[in-house]
Formats: structure tokens, C-alpha cells, sequence
């Protein structure tokens, strides 16, 4: 049992189980609004499963090929999927049993879910790719995570409507817009393994510059889904919470090149629980 326990945390600690919280506010603020309020406690388990499983399939699958990268990066040296912890046949066997289980998940749903899921599940996984051979990595990751309301609204209407991709346009960008701030640690190390990212080759300034860009156009999307969707007072104050909470991370990261943890995973982490909160408050 003791080497069972020490296996699942070094599986947490792999892809990281609590980041979920990027992604699952916004499949359930989809579905909220779907719904016009509570859409059930069936979709309600399927939609936690469909994201967790989504969601380990594409880090399981991103640490598996980023074994040789991860092993030359001081920041991500001592990561299990390097360090001996798990090994590559363990992680290969986590990744088919995630996807899987997505796939199965989407079967449950609807049949446009599972239409859909093996789509999703290509996009979501080709992000370990890009990086190799351009720097729009940053924007399939956004991608990946911006399909999260369109995967909502499917599982509670079978259909996805224009708030919808206005919502899902806004995630990708905040995503995008993130991930920037956050590869501005690996700059130097980017550009001695040659890989691309924009940090390295735009440099540290215009990375930022690009990233405000991103967020600016996250809110504007936002704003879109909450006048498309009709939604009223509480979404729009969501909006506006998003808006200063971007630009506190902007702050923070301006600031003090370390304090980009605190920017990628505090402000960005309870960005989602109160726009999802307040989301909820204004279908009431």
C-alpha cells in the first residue's frame, strides 16, 4: 500500500493534478449557462470526469515525449518523468487509460460529445509537438484549454452556440496569454535546445508586450459572451474582476521576474473560481 500511495503522488506531481483548476471553472460556467442554472448531478460527474481525464491524457502524454527536454532543464530536472519515479511504460500506460477514459466519458454524454472527443483529444495532445517546430505552441495550449466550454455546452445542449466559441476565444487568449508570463523562465534554455517559444524569439519585452495583447483581447471576448449569452449584472462585474485580476498578474510579473509562479498559478487559479462564482450568482 506504502508503494502504491508514493506512486500516485509522484502521478500527482507529474501533471499536476490541482492546475485542473484552469479549465474546469470554465466547462461548468459553460454549462451553467446552458442550463440556465443547475444542469444536473449526472452531467455534473461526467463533465469532472471528462475534464480529468482530458486533462491527464494531454500532461501525461506532454511529460512522456518531453522526457529528453525536461532532463536538460534545470527547472525541470527532477520532475518524476526524469528522474527514474515513473517510467516511460508506466506514463504510456497512464496516457492510453486516460484517453481511454475521456473517450468513454464522451460516450455517456451525447453523441456529439463523442463524436467529438477523439478531435479534442489530437488537438489537446498535439501542443507537445509545436514547441518543437514553432512558437505557436503557446496558442494551441490556449486551444486545448478553450475547447473546455465548448466541451460544456455539448454535454448539455448538443449544440454550441456563439457565446459559447465568444467564451471559449476569451479562454484561449487568457491561456495563451499566461503561458507567455510563465515561459519567460526557460528563455535561455529555449534557445540553447532550439526550441521555439515566443520568449525566445521575441525576447523577454516583447513577450510581454504580446501577452497584455492576448489579455486585452480575453476580456473583450468575455464581454462578447456576456452580451451574446444575455446574461446580466453578476457576469459583467466578472468581466470586470477578469479585467483587474489580468492586469495585477501584468503587475506582478513587470515587477519581479520571480514572482511569475504567484502570477501563473494564484491569480489565473482564482480568476476561474470567481468568474465561475459570479456566473452562477447571475443564473440564480
Amino acid at each position: 500500500m506504502e508503494k502504491f500511495t508514493k506512486l500516485l503522488n509522484d502521478f500527482n506531481e507529474l501533471v499536476m493534478f490541482k492546475h485542473s483548476i484552469f479549465s474546469l471553472p470554465f466547462i461548468f460556467i459553460a454549462m451553467v449557462v446552458a442550463a440556465n442554472g443547475w444542469f444536473g448531478f449526472t452531467l455534473c460527474i461526467l463533465g469532472i470526469l471528462a475534464a480529468l481525464t482530458a486533462r491527464n491524457f494531454a500532461m501525461g502524454f506532454n511529460r512522456y515525449l518531453d522526457r529528453d527536454i525536461d532532463a536538460l532543464n534545470p527547472r525541470t530536472i527532477n520532475r518524476p518523468n526524469v528522474d527514474g519515479r515513473i517510467s516511460a511504460s508506466q506514463m504510456a500506460i497512464f496516457v492510453a487509460l486516460n484517453a481511454i477514459g475521456f473517450v468513454v466519458v464522451a460516450y455517456f454524454v451525447n453523441d456529439l460529445a463523442f463524436y467529438m472527443s477523439i478531435p479534442i483529444l489530437i488537438v489537446i495532445g498535439s501542443y507537445s509537438y509545436f514547441k518543437r517546430f514553432s512558437f505557436l505552441a503557446h496558442i494551441i495550449l490556449g486551444i486545448s484549454l478553450g475547447l473546455a466550454p465548448i466541451a460544456g455546452v455539448v454535454a448539455v445542449s448538443e449544440n454550441i452556440p456563439l457565446w459559447s466559441v465568444l467564451l471559449s476565444i476569451g479562454v484561449m487568449f487568457w491561456v495563451a496569454g499566461f503561458d507567455l508570463l510563465y515561459s519567460l523562465q526557460d528563455i535561455e534554455v529555449d534557445k540553447k535546445l532550439g526550441l521555439h517559444s515566443v520568449p525566445s524569439k521575441f525576447g523577454a519585452k516583447n513577450t510581454m508586450l504580446i501577452s497584455k495583447v492576448f489579455h486585452i483581447l480575453t476580456v473583450i471576448f468575455w464581454l462578447l459572451f456576456v452580451i451574446t449569452s444575455n446574461s446580466s449584472t453578476f457576469a459583467y462585474i466578472a468581466v470586470v474582476i477578469s479585467a483587474l485580476m489580468l492586469s495585477y498578474e501584468h503587475y506582478l510579473v513587470n515587477k519581479d521576474f520571480t514572482k511569475i509562479d504567484k502570477a501563473f498559478f494564484t491569480v489565473n487559479g482564482y480568476l476561474g473560481i470567481v468568474f465561475f462564482i459570479l456566473i452562477v450568482l447571475d443564473n440564480i
